[in-house]
């Protein structure tokens, strides 16, 4: 018994009982490192690899690996730092000793030694099963990591040491003059050895030496106080440092170098996090929430009176004729889609189909429909492995044969490379193949690091930097650094601006491609095409015995054009598409009132929706001019939603469900009502039709790519052999069907 309370009086454990007592939102950091390396906390979008396999400078290395190295060691020290300040009138002992700051550092190991240990054990595992690697590249890795956490550690204590040999320096005339020391604190009230919250016993002077905490009631609290204060001010001064640091990081994030890998800028951000929660606690004390209530009121009024403005902008619109800018209404959206302007945009894309026509080389060809689902970069590598084969079936006449591509996320983003691929050879580089594997790892390049290094150094941090397209201004935040990343990924290949292939378009020597994005207001669908669409706005109806309705889509181009639509960059076309909430930023339009728009999959993941209107407003010309239509779908997930069942395991999880049912079963819901709509649709269809469906189903269902910007090498040859699925197999078997090859 006497054992057990010697060893919970040892200061260690007194620490991280001290720890769970006061000031637990500390701890929710912790956590959720703990659970995210763990593959817990957002496992579906793959954090846990973003810990374990970190990318810098697109590649998994040594230097990736010691930079994350460095991050963990600012957090560990920030954690230390915030907490020390926090705690240190609760274990005044410290201030009789020698560097009182590396004793506190070494008696509060215990949580970081734990997350440490436990990061090891699951990189070492993660690079053994994910990545495929070698015992000595795994050595190698887990050195890097060592080497950069060892030298945050250093530096960081090298910098208290010095600021305990000024503290020393500067009280040695107080201490050594017994009446100095008597005078000064002659009045001053008599310190008890023990807080209320901790008792100590023992402490570790050194990693492997306990000493016996010796009696400090014959200082004074001032005493203690004034050697205390001393080492807050070392330790805010080394905050402001890091902070500053991070402030030159985010100036100098156009180049790659600066690109630091997502998990060094996770921590990061949590460091800075656990700093500020420990600024606000030491120095406002109980004041700490009502200061945040009136700072969030103050934020709040600067923000609707747009003295700052933290949105982000569509690349390449004009939002400075404010006077100019359309009415969001429901008048203006009806004029949009009038009778006369439908008719005039149907003329305008039965042209279009003429002209696609001409270029078959059968007098009635198969017309050709590529919906291609969202999902981050899995679904984008997925699309262009299945593009290339079908690409190679029909011996590269597939982006002949097809007329209009749409989708959403991840799966437009690889079906616009490779549409892009194919114009690009068929106007310039002839000898360009299609078929390469170059372009299956360019566009499944990482795209999650440069966008969190731009969140804490430019969102968070840095003061606004500015860009310019089309002779429009826009501030550099995460959404322009993912548009960078993607850009380079992709070698440029994407560097467009909707001017530059409206041409093609029109002509029809590419296909077509909707850029569908969700208008958060209402809901609505945000069309983006080079070619007026007014036809998609709303659905076709007999208006002799339906009243009049509204309409569910905007053309981008024509609800915008004095905003110069065409000037709007093809990367930002994308990132509408995809963007997936707080990972990236929603975009603001130019209207009014100012709308904002989102990932297009939370209305259709898959674009069959605006596909099946497409094919209804021009059936009579398909029937007529066409063998046939075929819609080949391209998704990321099996069909049914079988293998993602909303379980309730757990008492919470009762609780909870009711309220995330919905969250839960989005897309299987929009798959039931899309499966509806085609099947009502066939019945008034009088022209042949077929839908291929190709899936992504992983060999391992708990090894399946995870929904983010990031896969790892293990995922990447899981997505290529789904291909050879029996689904998928039987798929491009009736390809060749109904291709004729």
């Amino acid at each position: 018994m006497r054992t057990l309370k010697t060893i919970y009086h040892f200061f260690p454990i007194q620490l991280v009982v001290l720890h769970f007592k006061k000031f637990q939102l500390l701890l929710i950091f912790w956590y959720i490192l703990f659970s995210t390396v763990n593959g817990g906390f957002m496992r579906s979008f793959g954090a846990n690899a973003l810990f374990l396999s970190p990318e810098y400078l697109g590649d998994v290395s040594p230097i990736s690996t010691a930079i994350v190295g460095m991050a963990t060691g600012v957090f560990i020290m920030s954690w230390n730092i915030t907490t020390f300040i926090l705690f240190s009138r609760h274990f005044r002992f410290l201030a009789t000793t020698t560097k009182p700051f590396l004793k506190y550092f070494i008696n509060n190991a215990i949580l970081p030694l734990a997350f440490l240990f436990f990061y090891f054990f699951k990189a070492v595992q993660f690079g053994r099963e994910k990545e495929l690697l070698t015992p000595v590249a795994i050595f190698l890795l887990a050195a890097g990591f060592l080497s950069g956490l060892c030298f945050t550690v250093a530096v960081s204590l090298a910098y208290f040491f010095r600021a305990d040999k000024t503290i020393i320096r500067r009280m040695e005339p107080m201490i050594g003059n017994p009446k100095l020391f008597k005078s000064q604190f002659r009045h001053s009230e008599v310190l008890l050895s023990d807080s209320r919250l901790i008792k100590v016993k023992w402490y570790l002077n050194s990693p492997l030496k306990i000493r016996k905490v010796r009696d400090v009631s014959h200082y004074s609290r001032e005493f203690i106080e004034n050697i205390f204060n001393r080492h807050h001010f070392s330790a805010i001064l080394s905050i402001f440092i890091a902070f500053i640091f991070l402030i030159i990081v985010g100036f100098f994030m156009d180049s790659r170098f600066f690109q630091l890998p997502a998990a060094a800028s996770i921590l990061l951000f949590f460091a800075i996090l656990i700093s500020l929660s420990g600024a606000f606690s030491y120095f406002l004390q109980s004041w700490s929430i009502p200061f945040i209530v009136v700072l969030f009121f103050v934020v709040n009024l600067l923000y609707r009176y747009n003295v700052i403005d933290p949105t982000n902008k569509a690349y390449g619109l004009n939002y400075t004729n404010t006077d100019q800018r359309p009415y969001y209404d429901q008048q203006s959206l009806r004029q949009l889609c009038s009778d006369r302007q439908v008719a005039a945009d149907e003329a305008n894309m039965l042209t279009i189909l003429e002209n696609w026509k001409k270029r078959q080389r059968s007098p009635r060809p198969v017309f050709y429909i590529i919906n291609t689902s969202g999902g981050g970069n899995r679904s984008a590598d997925f699309t262009m492995n299945v593009l290339q084969r079908l690409d190679s079936i029909s011996r590269g006449e597939l982006m002949r044969k097809t007329f209009l591509i749409t989708g959403a996320s991840g799966g437009m983003i690889g079906a616009t490379y490779f549409r892009e691929l194919a114009r690009l050879k068929e106007n310039k580089e002839p000898a360009l193949d299609l078929q390469s594997g170059e372009y299956v790892d360019n566009i499944s390049g990482d795209l999650l690091n440069p966008l969190f290094s731009s969140f804490v150094a430019r969102d968070l941090a840095s003061p606004a930097q500015k860009f310019s397209v089309g002779g429009y201004e826009y501030v550099k935040d995460r959404g322009y650094a993912f548009e960078q990343k993607l850009s380079a990924n992709t070698k440029g290949v994407l560097d467009l601006q909707l001017r530059d292939f409206a041409a093609d378009e029109k002509a029809a020597r590419t296909p077509l491609m909707l850029f569908n994005s969700v208008i958060t207001r209402d809901s609505r669908t945000l069309i983006i095409s080079t070619q007026p669409i007014s036809f998609l706005m709303k659905p076709r109806y007999d208006s002799s015995r339906i009243p009049v309705i509204d309409p569910d889509a905007v053309d981008f181009t024509a609800f915008f054009a004095k905003q110069n639509p065409m000037n709007l960059r093809l990367l930002t076309a994308l990132r509408m598409n995809a963007t997936f909430p707080y990972v990236l930023p929603n975009v603001w339009l130019p209207s009014r009132p100012v709308i904002d728009v989102m990932d297009a999959g939370f209305r259709d993941n898959f674009g069959e929706q605006v596909g099946i209107r497409f094919l209804n407003t021009f059936k009579k010309w398909l029937r007529e001019n066409t063998a046939g239509v075929v819609v080949l779908q391209i998704r990321d997930r099996r069909t049914g939603g079988w293998e993602n069942p909303y379980e309730s395991n757990n008492v919470t999880e009762i609780i909870t469900k009711p309220l995330l049912l919905l969250q839960n079963n989005w897309y299987k819901m929009q798959e039931y009502n899309l499966d509806d709509l085609l099947s009502l649709w066939q019945g008034d269809m009088d022209f042949p039709y077929h839908k291929l469906i190709f899936q992504y189903v992983p060999k391992n269902e708990d090894a399946a790519a995870a929904l983010n910007f990031h896969l790892t090498r293990q995922e990447k040859l899981d997505i290529a052999g789904a291909l050879e699925n029996v689904d998928n197999q039987h798929e491009f078997q009736q390809f060749r069907k109904v291709s004729g090859e």
